[in-house]
């Protein structure tokens, strides 16, 4: 019993890739999007203000940085739980293969604060069109990142450094 028990269980992480693959059909929809929100910047590029195209611009970056995180969580989470990526492909991403969970974390953490800190300018830069409350909210919420990528930080060096006496 124990070894069909084990061989099920072991198996069952294939079903992880039905949300992989999920995610890149969601990533594909969202760059459907990009390339409508790019057509729209370049059409009004040069109607606009410069805050207007700077806002605009900053939404696009923000959409890169979404959809990066999409894909390092998607091939590292694929890599490291259903199975490891072989073959020719191996020599072109092998980078996966060196992000551990610990480093996947601190790279999340890094993206979720790189897109926190997009939308805090954009609040900043259109100040006037959002209460205290929003932007002292705003503010909090970035913080409370900053703080939980600082403790990720803390743990990380503190479990490798109790690796390495081991």
């Amino acid at each position: 019993m124990k070894p069909f028990l084990d061989t099920l269980i072991l198996s069952s992480r294939w079903l992880l890739a039905v949300f992989f693959v999920g995610l890149m059909f969601a990533l594909a929809v969202y760059a459907a999007r990009f390339v409508y929100k790019l057509g729209k910047f370049a059409r009004d590029v040069f109607a606009s203000d410069d805050n207007r195209i700077l806002i605009d611009l900053l939404h696009l970056l923000d959409s890169a940085l979404v959809a990066s995180l999409v894909v390092m969580v998607a091939l590292a989470s694929y890599d490291s739980l259903v199975s490891r990526i072989g073959g020719d492909t191996a020599t072109r991403i092998s980078w996966v293969s060196n992000v551990d969970p610990g480093n996947l974390k601190i790279k999340l953490s890094t993206a979720l604060i790189a897109i926190s800190a997009i939308h805090l300018l954009q609040i900043v830069m259109q100040v006037s069109d959002y209460d205290d409350r929003s932007i002292i909210w705003a503010v909090t919420i970035h913080g409370m990142f900053l703080l939980g990528i600082l403790a990720l930080g803390i743990l990380d060096r503190l479990t490798a450094g109790s690796k390495k006496k081991e």
